[in-house]
């Protein structure tokens, strides 16, 4: 089984804004950014998995696919600090949260814990399908968790992995073996 994490193309946001699940439009000539993702796939997508964000759905929908739209690929919810500058957030419930950003989430919101915990959950039961090959397209929190479930890297080290707009991310899955390839090119 080969499967393909790939991250959803520029959103159209100003730099230093607090966002995860706010339904985004995504930056003029992001087709451009769809056409290249598409160059880059070595094979053809059996089933997709889609955020239902917009910044994924239209992704999603380029392919010559079956479309399943699915919850829990959502980015993280920052519940109260959603669509925020950073900059405007009381730097000591910043502070705090940073701290334990794990473990806890923003007011209002979800830890990146929960996230692990809900998208490993339907990892699991998208792996179990089996399909050749299948597509989750999705946003850098969600890919990361799987990332962390796959590698065993603890949560908080999973930052250090980098996961650009429009990258690709093949897994492939043999018997209880596994290997990842990260797919970059610009």
């Amino acid at each position: 089984m080969e499967l393909y994490l790939i991250r959803h193309t520029t959103p159209k946001i100003a730099k230093g804004i607090c966002y995860g699940q706010t339904d985004l439009d995504l930056v003029s000539g992001y087709e451009k950014e769809i056409e290249q993702i598409h160059q880059n796939m070595d094979k053809s997508l059996e089933h997709i998995f889609s955020s239902p964000s917009k910044r994924c759905s239209l992704l999603a929908n380029s392919f010559q696919s079956t479309v399943q739209e699915e919850s829990r690929l959502l980015e993280l919810n920052f519940g109260d600090w959603e669509m925020k500058m950073w900059k405007d957030i009381p730097q000591p419930a910043l502070n705090i949260w940073m701290d334990k950003y794990i473990s806890q989430g923003p007011p209002q919101g979800e830890s990146y814990e929960q996230l692990k915990n809900r998208v490993v959950e339907i990892f699991k039961g998208i792996i179990s399908q089996n399909r050749a090959t299948t597509g989750i397209i999705t946003h850098a929190g969600p890919i990361r968790a799987i990332l962390s479930y796959l590698l065993n890297i603890p949560l908080k080290d999973s930052f250090t992995l980098k996961i650009d707009y429009g990258s690709i991310t093949k897994i492939s899955l043999h018997d209880a073996a596994f290997s990842v390839d990260y797919i970059n090119k610009k």
